[in-house]
């Protein structure tokens, strides 16, 4: 089974998909596609390109076996999860040089990307969550809301869209569709 990537980055499906395949062209894709993003990390934090390369090389090691083993589920971005495994790799190699050269303040810029890079796996869940509470709104709530917040249409355009009399109405159905889809949100 061959796959038509497409772009120069293989969406998430394409590359699970294409290890499961054995695909040479989705592993090569993905070498190239998301190991800038590692380079400058390491780049950042007290390493070099050689680093980067073998951290890296560890981090597609780590995700190609856990694919192929079946274990693998995907709980944010792919990109999130290979900048997530190569930091645990960088780290845990820092904190054996630290321990051979006794100096932990070295390192203390690279605890601080921790704390960011867990911030952004946070919302990636809480996005997801979002995304599965206005799923499951139902209609004509899911469209208000999409209408108002993400198409930016006013009061006035849904008002006249889903037929309510007046403005006054069209928020009044906005708010109650928003606190159905915040116990929605919470229930997940």
């Amino acid at each position: 089974m061959s796959l038509k990537l497409s772009s120069s980055v293989p969406t998430d499906r394409e590359v699970v998909l294409g290890i499961l395949n054995n695909s040479e062209e989705v592993l090569n894709k993905l070498y190239a596609g998301y190991y800038p993003m590692v380079l400058q990390f390491i780049l950042n934090n007290n390493g070099d390109e050689d680093d980067a390369k073998d951290v890296y090389q560890e981090a597609i090691i780590v995700l190609y076996n856990k694919i192929k083993t079946g274990n693998f589920e995907l709980s944010s971005k792919l990109k999130t999860y290979l900048y997530s495994v190569s930091r645990r790799i960088w780290l845990k190699k820092l904190a054996h040089l630290s321990k051979r050269t006794n100096n932990i303040a070295d390192f203390e810029d690279v605890l601080m990307v921790e704390e960011d890079v867990e911030k952004h796996e946070e919302r990636d869940m809480q996005f997801t969550q979002m995304k599965t509470a206005l799923e499951r709104l139902g209609e004509p709530c899911k469209t208000i809301i999409q209408d108002f917040y993400i198409q930016n249409l006013s009061m006035q355009e849904i008002c006249e869209k889903f037929g309510y009399t007046n403005t006054d109405n069209a928020k009044t159905q906005k708010y109650k569709c928003l606190q159905r889809l915040k116990k929605l949100f919470f229930q997940s």
